[in-house]
C-alpha cells in the first residue's frame, strides 16, 4: 500500500466536504476558529494548542461569535465521519486552510493526524486585543513564534470586515492600510478600521520592516503565511503517528 497516496486522499476528501460547506462570507470565522484553538498554546509547558478543545470553551468572551464556525465544519465532519473518524483538530486546521485558498491565498499543506483533548484549554492565554507591539510580541513568543510570525498571521485580518480591503479577498491589502493609518484621520468610519493591536503593529520599528516588505511583496506574504501557518497549526498537537 502507497501510504502516502492513501492519507492524501485523506485529505483531499475532507477538504472536498469542506468546501461544500465553506463559502467567502463565512472564510473569516473558520479561519478565526483555527486561530484560536492553536492559540493556547504555551512553549514553556508544551500545553494547549492546536487540539481542537475550542469546541469546549465557545462560552469564553474572546470565542464569540465562533459557535456559527463550529456548526459550519459540524455538517463537513458529519460526512468525513461515515467515511472515517476525523479530529476536530484536523478538521479546523485543514479548515483554516482552506478559507484562506477559497478567498484568494495560496494553497497551504496541512498534515493530518491530531489528536483531540478531551477538556478545555487553560483561559487567558489568547493575546487581548489591547496589547501594545511589546506585549504582543512576548505574547507570540511564549508560544514559541517570532515578531515575523506575528507580523504575518495579523495579515489574515485582510478577511472579515475590519476595514482592510475586499472582506472576502485573501491578499496583502492588510499591510498596504496599516501603513496608510488611516484611524487616524479625523473620525468617521476610518477610525473604525482594524484593532487596537493591529495599530499598534505598524508604530513598532521590528513590526514595521515585515509590514513594508508584505505591503510591496504580497508573493512574499503568501509564501510566509503558509510556513507561519503550518507552524500555528501543528503547535502543541498530539499526534497518532508519530
Amino acid at each position: 500500500m502507497d501510504f502516502g497516496r492513501v492519507i492524501d486522499d485523506y485529505s483531499s476528501r475532507v477538504r472536498s466536504e469542506i468546501r461544500k460547506v465553506m463559502s467567502k462570507a463565512k472564510a473569516a470565522g473558520v479561519l478565526r476558529l483555527a486561530f484560536h484553538d492553536a492559540g493556547t498554546f504555551d512553549v514553556e509547558d508544551n500545553s494547549g494548542g492546536m487540539n481542537g478543545s475550542i469546541v469546549y470553551e465557545l462560552d469564553r468572551p474572546e470565542n464569540a461569535g465562533l459557535k456559527k464556525s463550529v456548526k459550519v465544519l459540524q455538517k463537513a465532519k458529519v460526512e468525513v465521519d461515515k467515511l472515517f473518524s476525523i479530529s476536530w483538530a484536523d478538521m479546523i486546521s485543514l479548515a483554516g486552510a482552506e478559507a484562506v485558498s477559497i478567498c484568494g491565498g495560496p494553497e497551504i499543506p496541512v498534515r493530518l493526524g491530531r489528536v483531540d483533548a478531551g477538556v478545555p484549554d487553560p483561559e487567558g492565554r489568547l493575546p487581548e486585543e489591547s496589547l501594545d507591539a511589546s506585549g504582543l510580541k512576548k505574547s507570540f513568543m511564549r508560544k514559541g513564534f517570532s515578531t515575523q510570525d506575528l507580523v504575518v498571521l495579523s495579515g489574515a485580518h485582510t478577511l472579515g470586515g475590519k476595514g482592510f480591503g475586499n472582506p472576502n479577498a485573501f491578499d496583502n491589502s492588510y499591510f498596504k492600510i496599516l501603513l496608510e493609518k488611516p484611524w487616524k484621520s479625523s473620525g468617521g468610519m476610518a477610525s473604525m478600521i482594524g484593532l487596537p493591536s493591529d495599530h499598534e503593529l505598524v508604530e513598532d520599528d521590528e513590526c514595521l520592516r515585515w509590514i513594508t516588505m508584505y505591503a510591496s511583496n504580497e508573493q512574499k506574504f503568501f509564501e510566509d503565511f503558509k510556513d507561519s501557518y503550518v507552524k500555528l497549526v501543528n503547535s502543541g498537537a498530539r499526534w497518532q503517528i508519530s
